[in-house]
């Protein structure tokens, strides 16, 4: 899995809602769940990717710290951390070794992005939300972010081209899904995304990485938090959206 992220380090920024592609954008989106928190909090970015939700908490006050398991993201979160002037603690990190790096306590972690469902199946994702949890002082707060996984079992294997064209950076680029999923929930499914990077030529330029995930439904996912030592604290869960965000705390 590092090995796909950093091929998908290329077209990360292609995929990234634009209203997140920005610092200031990404930690707009999030700021409302993190009101709780004083000036100097400590927060980590679990899910990093190329850094524009660490980043934007970063520019926000807060002692950020980002890890991802792609050392190609993290060049990049590096980067847009120096370009904007800000400390940033990263580091290349799977999930279960968060316990190893000694961090002091965080007040929050953040993983984001439907990245959990890449972790291979329900016992990699309990220890995945216990070295989390691990890492958060008691009382401390993790916010997470996933597909509705009922919704897409539900329509099956299926291809999504983007209906509008994509600009990064003066590039314009369409943007393809396809997926494949497996028999049962714990099965491995697959996707593939694609970037069609058009240049003012009119040449075409093809970019893509085939990710695997392990769907999940949204009540196991609290039995997840449950069994990983954690409480369930909110959710926006509904059936007829696509995706939904969960809170949970570490207990006092």
């Amino acid at each position: 899995m590092p090995d796909s992220y950093d091929t998908l380090a290329t077209v990360y920024d292609w995929i990234v809602p634009e209203s997140l592609v920005s610092p200031e954008g990404s930690a707009t989106a999030f700021l409302p769940y993190l009101e709780e928190l004083r000036p100097g909090a400590r927060v980590l970015d679990c899910a990093a990717g190329t850094g524009p939700l660490a980043v934007g908490l970063a520019l926000q006050g807060f002692d950020v710290a980002a890890t991802d398991a792609s050392a190609g993201m993290l060049a990049r979160a590096r980067a847009l951390a120096e370009a904007r002037g800000v400390d940033l603690d990263a580091r290349e990190c799977l999930w279960e070794d968060l316990g190893d790096q000694r961090f002091a306590p965080f007040d929050a972690v953040l993983c984001v992005g439907n990245s959990l469902a890449h972790a291979p199946g329900g016992e990699a994702r309990r220890a995945a939300l216990q070295a989390m949890g691990a890492v958060l002082r008691p009382g401390g707060l993790l916010v997470l972010t996933s597909r509705n996984f009922e919704l897409l079992r539900a329509a099956g294997t299926g291809l999504q081209v983007f209906d509008h064209v994509v600009v990064r950076e003066g590039r314009r680029g369409v943007v393809i899904y396809s997926w494949w999923l497996g028999e049962d929930w714990e099965d491995r499914h697959a996707m593939d995304v694609a970037v069609a990077i058009i240049g003012d030529d009119g040449a075409v330029e093809t970019l893509g990485e085939r990710l695997a995930f392990w769907p999940y439904r949204h009540e196991t996912l609290d039995d997840d938090l449950r069994a990983a030592g954690l409480e369930p604290d909110t959710s926006s869960f509904d059936e007829d959206v696509d995706r939904y965000l969960v809170t949970a705390r570490r207990p006092l």
